[in-house]
């Protein structure tokens, strides 16, 4: 059995290739197979420019979290980068809210997991498969974490094949007339439907919080950098790929999809992934993508378990969570702050099936504004980070800063904005700063009872 200590480090188990496919599997989820439908119908053809230019400044978010991750390489990064150059009570709020961000995703994605194994196995309750689903991810999470890494490759490796298998194929129906008795389909249905920007700029505009949620979780490359292999060259090689890797993939994949169906009939006949692999004659096409958004589903879970344990793991080291969370087990890991996670995840499974579903609503939407909180907190710290600390030539990621750190924080401004005038997002900003001003009052608590200091907790 393995005892957790006080004094044991977190081991540097993942590498490069593991990395990849935990950002990717944590940004590439259920939304992209199914929930990319909303953000057509909002856009049209024309979300293919919402997800170019939000891109270019998740690209900045990256680039400035990379270049602190690689000068400082822990667990809690972005919540320990605010707590050295924002302020304790800065810390303090971006790793509690980092954290309540992952467990209502990780109730979100149990649920789905559950719902999408009621399609092999309807007569079986849905509660035995969303607790069967969380205490497995659980279970993975207390292993070492080179094992962890590895399950995760698999579980986005499959995301990724399907996705890649829709572009390739489906350009061939494009161009080739692949499935289609060799009528090559063309690219009209990207502006024969009322245009390609049928909704106007504003379309543009609205859908920009669904999108921005999209990239959400690419963030988590972050957390992993306190247990990365060589961590200096693994950060630099993740972020300068990842971010393509995932804009390709978004971006190609709906290219894909719009240029087969007209724009407005997409989501009314199901998935058009199901949709595409049926027009190949693949008849199980309900069944494989069934088992893909499952395993979607399973991977979001595991990375959130994971993101769960390490902010408060880092949180605890900050003297802002109790002592306790510290401790790591032999395989170093942090198993009693993983196990918070699952703890509550598991209330919260639970209050799902009871509550009223306006509940889940307000959670969801506190992930929402969570997001874009944590993306503002990374770019603030890195331009005190630039201020305080000098860098070498080759250890710079990020470029025409402090410029384009002050562009980023105007566009989340915009988006931020936007969840206000939409009416189906404007609860995550009244949610959200109340959610912001309970960490406020919490944090004056906390120091008080600890007898925290100006100090960086060791």
């Amino acid at each position: 059995m393995n005892t957790a200590t006080e004094n044991s480090a977190l081991n540097r188990g993942l590498g490069p290739r593991q990395m990849n496919m935990m950002a990717l599997g944590a940004a590439i989820g259920v939304g992209l197979f199914y929930g990319s439908a909303s953000a057509i119908k909002t856009a049209g053809p024309a979300i293919l420019l919402t997800y170019a230019v939000c891109g270019v400044f998740v690209f900045f978010v990256m680039r400035a979290l990379g270049e602190m991750a690689i000068h400082n390489p822990v667990a809690g990064s972005f919540s320990r980068y605010a707590f050295d150059y924002l302020g304790h009570r800065a810390g303090f709020m971006t790793g509690w809210t980092y954290w309540f961000y992952w467990i209502v995703c990780i109730m979100a994605e149990v649920t789905a997991a559950a719902i999408y194994m009621t399609y092999w196995f309807p007569d079986v309750p849905a509660w035995i498969w969303a607790l069967s689903a969380l205490l497995a991810m659980g279970a993975l999470n207390l292993v070492a974490v080179s094992a962890f890494g590895e399950m995760e490759f698999w579980f986005a490796a499959i995301k990724v094949v399907t996705i890649v298998f829709l572009i390739v194929t489906g350009t061939g129906i494009i161009v080739f007339g692949l499935g289609n008795d060799g009528v090559a389909l063309g690219l009209s249905n990207l502006w024969s439907h009322g245009g390609f920007m049928p909704h106007g700029a504003w379309g543009v505009l609205a859908a920009l919080p669904m999108v921005t949620f999209s990239y959400s979780g690419i963030e988590m490359i972050g957390l992993t950098a306190g247990e990365a292999k060589d961590p200096e060259r693994s950060i630099r090689r993740v972020v300068n790929t990842v971010f393509w890797r995932i804009a390709i993939f978004y971006v190609g994949a709906l290219f894909v999809v719009m240029s087969l169906y007209p724009w407005d009939l997409i989501g009314a006949q199901g998935s058009p992934f199901v949709l595409t692999f049926e027009k190949l004659g693949i008849r199980e096409a309900a069944g494989i993508m069934n088992f893909v958004v499952l395993t979607a589903a399973l991977s979001s879970c595991n990375s959130g378990i994971f993101s769960t344990g390490r902010m408060v793991f880092n949180l605890a080291e900050q003297g802002q969570a109790p002592g306790r969370f510290r401790r790591i087990s032999a395989r170093g890991i942090p198993v009693y702050a993983v196990g918070l996670g699952v703890l509550v995840t598991l209330i919260g499974v639970l209050l799902n099936y009871i509550a009223p579903p306006d509940l889940f609503i307000w959670l969801t939407s506190i992930a929402t504004f969570a997001g874009l909180f944590t993306w503002t907190i990374i770019l603030l710290s890195h331009i005190k980070f630039r201020q305080r600390v000098t860098l070498s030539a080759d250890r710079r990621m990020m470029p025409w800063s402090p410029w384009s750190s002050y562009a980023t924080l105007a566009f989340l401004a915009l988006i931020t904005a936007m969840l206000t005038l939409s009416e189906n997002t404007r609860i995550a900003m009244i949610v959200g700063p109340i959610w912001l001003l309970g960490l406020w009052l919490s944090y004056s608590l906390v120091q008080k009872r600890n007898g925290l200091t100006t100090e960086v907790y060791e």
